[in-house]
């Protein structure tokens, strides 16, 4: 069953409910008494015990607040020039990553990482490759600052933004105020991104909507090689595909990025870096940290007989790697490529709601 639902003041409205093995998304039928709050809209299954939705209690959902979050997420007087948006680095269709090696900024300044993809925010724990941001809120600070991305003074932003027509009755609307900070801008943000929920892809219908046409053979195949000799899940688990990990996974026998470890100061941070989802991974080329794969066939290559595993904190958990247990032949790379084909959510990249906004 989907859970979802939309409250307008203290009244629950109405909501049509898909059940079984029916994977569409849910119907409100919104009140027009008020502004209405507004609550996640995901599968059941999608809940465990370890992965649940983090909805701060101090930023509530609200329909006016994702609405204005996503106006400020595709706009451009937030960084310094007028020329960058979010969006500039995580374009929808590529599941809100950025195609590009290394994010540009503005005046083409050029960062070190690419940008990650903007999957299940919400269940997130941390943010950022090296997990120095803590909330979703405290990670949209960052951009708008820093000299190789937005490059900009949040004065300025404020300020910008009261001097473009609607903003002001937007912030009234999504928080009671016209006298607006850059609290409330980067509240609406984490709003909006918190609603960027995939979790219809082929590999759902199948595992989850018991529609066992859903994957070809060779996705089958791929399926059983993520979840037992591959050891993919290992870091990838369900439902998210990915871990609340920082790990060192034997990219470079010398760290030349210290992740973790460059926000901690700590050396057995180096190296460190959060995993990431594989949801829509088949869209969000290029890969890892740094960019360095352009597909994903050199991702499995990597993981076959690429690992370095003299690398200093190589990972716990890629224990595996440590005892030479991964061995994947040409067929079984190629299936893997399948399967992770089979994660991607159509739907999810093309979703009007999350695109610019109309008005």
């Amino acid at each position: 069953m989907l859970i979802g639902r939309i409250l307008t003041g203290c009244c629950a409205v109405a909501v049509l409910w898909a059940t079984g093995c029916d994977h569409r998304r849910p119907i409100a039928v919104a009140s027009s008494n008020g502004p209405a709050l507004a609550s996640l809209s995901y599968p059941e299954w999608a809940v465990t015990e370890e992965h649940a939705p983090i909805l701060p209690y101090d930023n509530p959902l609200t329909a006016k607040g994702i609405a204005l979050g996503r106006r400020l997420f595709y706009e451009k007087a937030l960084s310094r020039d007028g020329d960058i948006a979010c969006s500039s680095c995580h374009v929808q269709q590529h599941a809100f990553s950025d195609p590009r090696r290394y994010s540009t900024g503005v005046r083409d300044r050029q960062g070190s990482r690419n940008a990650m993809a903007l999957v299940n925010l919400a269940w997130n724990h941390f943010f950022f490759w090296d997990a120095r941001g803590l909330t979703l809120e405290l990670q949209a600070f960052e951009p708008v600052r820093d000299h190789r991305e937005q490059f900009n003074e949040w004065s300025e932003v404020v300020q910008r933004l009261k001097e473009q027509p609607g903003y002001e009755e937007h912030f009234r609307r999504a928080f009671g105020t016209m006298e607006f900070d850059s609290l409330h801008v980067v509240y609406a943000l984490a709003q909006f991104e918190r609603t960027l929920i995939s979790f219809d892809s082929p590999f759902d219908r199948f595992h989850y909507g018991c529609d066992s046409t859903a994957l070809t053979p060779a996705q089958v195949r791929g399926k059983d090689l993520f979840f037992g000799r591959a050891h993919c899940v290992d870091c990838h688990g369900l439902p998210l595909f990915q871990d609340h990990a920082v790990a060192n996974i034997g990219l470079d026998s010398l760290i030349t990025d210290p992740g973790l470890g460059g926000v901690s100061g700590k050396a057995w941070h180096m190296g460190r870096f959060k995993t990431p989802t594989l949801r829509n991974c088949a869209v969000s080329a290029p890969y890892m940290h740094d960019g360095r794969f352009a597909t994903l066939a050199e991702v499995v290559d990597f993981y076959a007989d690429g690992v370095h595993l003299n690398t200093p904190n190589f990972d716990d958990h890629m224990y595996a790697w440590k005892l030479g247990a991964v061995h994947l032949d040409p067929t079984d790379r190629q299936d893997l490529i399948h399967f992770l084909e089979a994660l991607t959510d159509s739907t999810f990249l093309k979703d009007p709601a999350f695109g610019p906004p109309l008005d």
